[in-house]
């Protein structure tokens, strides 16, 4: 077993200020109340490369090393993961989500920081995650609230096409109980739109056959599932590709793009000034409505999140780096939150 800690010489700016936050955060983590069978709530997260500090002879991943590009150090790693574990406790009003998906996760062992190296280790989540064929090596993830989600049944879900020269990271299959039912999760990233969007559009409309292949064997063996596909899709509701996941396994969820853009935060992620939701959590209205479920998204807007946007107006998501500088953010993404709630008669 990895061992876990923060190693004694890493030094720390504004010593008395981290261990206050420290303080706040596990008075708040202890303060959080345990979802009941009516009511939880689904979280997901691209939190933009969360590399360790480790050279991996099989992955890319030399930028992410202290004599790297991005100069990423221990002191470096470490804040970006107590930012993550701040969002999840705050993303809810301090009642911290069930279930929560990741992505652009390197490898188990920072999931290991994450859960029980942070604010989040008296919340006792546990964390189901495989290595995927990625070549820098990030992955997706999922975190749990043990008292709340049984995992009965999860494994990757292969996307890489060898054959056709095509690779990207897996997705992740995960069946389990929660409020006494039972609820398939699938979480996504899917490839970028590297190269344009003509380019790349094809590799998200191959991946998205993949998965509403994965729901039709889900189906087959479950009347209205109750199903929650979420992730980094890098596509829009618009997309050919997720338009093609959508209709083809009914499923709903997605966010209104048109009400959003008069808000100060207009979608999940901003290039060059424009607000989009690429990070979606969608889920399958038959299954949930027909339990008398109500189901709620919003995009996480917490204040240390985002940043003034000097080149475009508005705010940005504050990320951890700009090109090589760092900034010291968490994410490129913004988080969006699911909470379902059953109506009582």
């Amino acid at each position: 077993m990895d061992q876990i800690w923060e190693p004694m010489n890493v030094k720390r700016k504004n010593n008395s200020s981290y261990i206050i936050f420290l303080f706040i955060l596990f008075i708040q983590a202890g303060l959080a109340q345990k979802n009941d069978d009516n009511s939880y709530s689904v979280m997901f997260y691209n939190v933009e490369n969360l590399f360790d500090c480790k050279d991996d002879s099989l992955k890319r991943d030399e930028e992410f090393l202290p004599e790297g590009d991005k100069r990423w150090t221990q002191h470096r790693m470490y804040s970006k993961i107590n930012g993550i574990a701040k969002t999840i406790l705050a993303c809810n009003q301090w009642n911290p989500p069930t279930i929560i998906g990741l992505c652009e996760i390197e490898n188990e062992w920072v999931l290991k920081q994450l859960v029980y190296n942070s604010g989040l280790s008296n919340l006792r989540y546990g964390y189901i995650h495989f290595e995927s064929q990625d070549i820098r090596g990030i992955d997706v993830a999922l975190l749990y609230r043990k008292e709340d989600f049984s995992p009965l049944l999860f494994s990757p879900i292969r996307l890489s096409q060898p054959v056709n020269e095509f690779h990207t990271r897996d997705a992740l299959y995960i069946k389990g109980t929660i409020a006494s039912d039972t609820l398939h999760i699938i979480v996504n990233h899917w490839p970028s739109k590297r190269g344009g969007v003509n380019y790349s559009e094809p590799k998200r409309e191959a991946v998205a056959k993949v998965i509403n292949a994965t729901i039709d064997s889900i189906k087959s063996t479950c009347q209205h599932p109750k199903l929650i596909v979420m992730g980094d899709f890098n596509a829009t509701t618009d997309a050919k590709s997720l338009q093609s996941l959508i209709k083809y396994s009914e499923l709903t969820g997605c966010l209104n793009e048109k009400e959003l853009k008069h808000q100060d935060v207009a979608g999940t992620y901003k290039y060059k000034g424009q607000w989009d939701t690429i990070d979606h959590i969608l889920f399958s209205s038959s299954g949930f409505k027909k339990s008398n479920y109500n189901l709620c998204q919003t995009i996480v807007q917490l204040p240390f999140l985002t940043e003034e946007d000097n080149s475009y107006s508005g705010l940005k998501p504050k990320r951890t780096y700009a090109g090589p500088r760092y900034i010291g953010g968490i994410s490129d993404h913004l988080p969006i939150l699911l909470t379902i709630e059953k109506t009582v008669d």
